[in-house]
């Protein structure tokens, strides 16, 4: 059978069933788990059909959405796909195996959506009073940078700065791990070079955490001025060059015999002090 013959019109105009895995919409879709593929389309995979509607919810328009075909009289699901259709994007209907060749999981979730992605220039990221950024530098795991932007969103920072080669939040993997947040907390990307160049126009004060940092992340007036909190790299921690510049090298002290936090967990001890002023009931 042809993949002509496996994609009919469906019973609403601009609905397509497809239940071959390899028709080429599939595998412009596959093709979305890979970072490259990803940057050459600007466009990113979620899962699971709360997201859909948040982003709907947001402006963000669906390119195309995907979900089951035994979801068709699903209520929610003909709302996600009328609003869909009338923004200019494509509702696809799919079998289970499709479902699985686009995630490249066993298991998947039975409503995909297709967003672009968003990003900020640098120099739009300037915070304000009472404003917090989150700067990673070289944040390589996705599901540690899926839950940073989510913790980010929870303590109510401003945004998120990826400092030279992070992994992509756009990764399938984080934005699975951001929960939604990805589609409410700004994003951008830079180099170690730029952000030195940003920060000293920031008129934030640059609070970093280092091993050898000699205030207690405790002890930090973080409400005098606006607060960018430095992150380093899972493994290495930050470079000379980024933690020499920050206004105050901080440790988050441990009495255990762990060698340190998880990046994630850190850097949600951070935000949470950093903005206890502004959280307190």
């Amino acid at each position: 059978m042809t993949d002509g013959q496996h994609i009919r019109a469906g019973r609403r105009s601009g609905v397509k069933e497809i239940t071959s895995v390899a028709n080429p919409i599939i595998k412009e879709l596959r093709a979305l788990t890979s970072k490259k593929d990803r940057e050459a389309s600007g466009a990113f995979l979620s899962e699971g059909l709360g997201f859909v509607e948040e982003a709907l919810g947001r402006g963000w328009p669906v390119r195309t959405l995907v979900h089951a075909i035994a979801l068709r009289g699903d209520g929610r699901v003909r709302e996600a796909a009328a609003r869909t259709l009338e923004a200019g994007g494509q509702v696809l209907e799919v079998s289970e195996a499709v479902l699985s060749a686009i995630t490249r999981r066993d298991n998947p979730q039975p409503v995909l959506g297709v967003f672009e992605q968003r990003w900020r220039p640098l120099a739009a990221m300037k915070p304000g009073k009472n404003e917090t950024l989150v700067a990673l530098d070289r944040v390589r795991d996705p599901g540690n940078l899926g839950t940073i932007i989510r913790t980010a969103d929870a303590a109510g920072a401003a945004g998120v700065i990826l400092i030279g080669e992070c992994t992509d939040p756009f990764a399938l993997e984080a934005v699975r791990a951001t929960m939604g947040s990805l589609l409410a907390m700004p994003l951008t990307k830079c180099s170690a070079d730029e952000f030195l160049a940003w920060q000293k126009g920031s008129g934030a004060q640059v609070v970093a955490t280092h091993l050898r940092g000699a205030v207690d992340y405790r002890n930090v007036d973080y409400a005098r001025k606006p607060v960018v909190l430095l992150m380093g790299n899972e493994q290495s921690g930050l470079p000379d060059g980024l933690a020499h510049a920050a206004d105050t090298r901080v440790r988050i002290p441990q009495q255990g015999s762990a060698e340190s936090l998880n990046l994630a967990i850190a850097t949600a001890v951070m935000l949470y002090e950093a903005r206890r002023h502004l959280l307190m009931l």
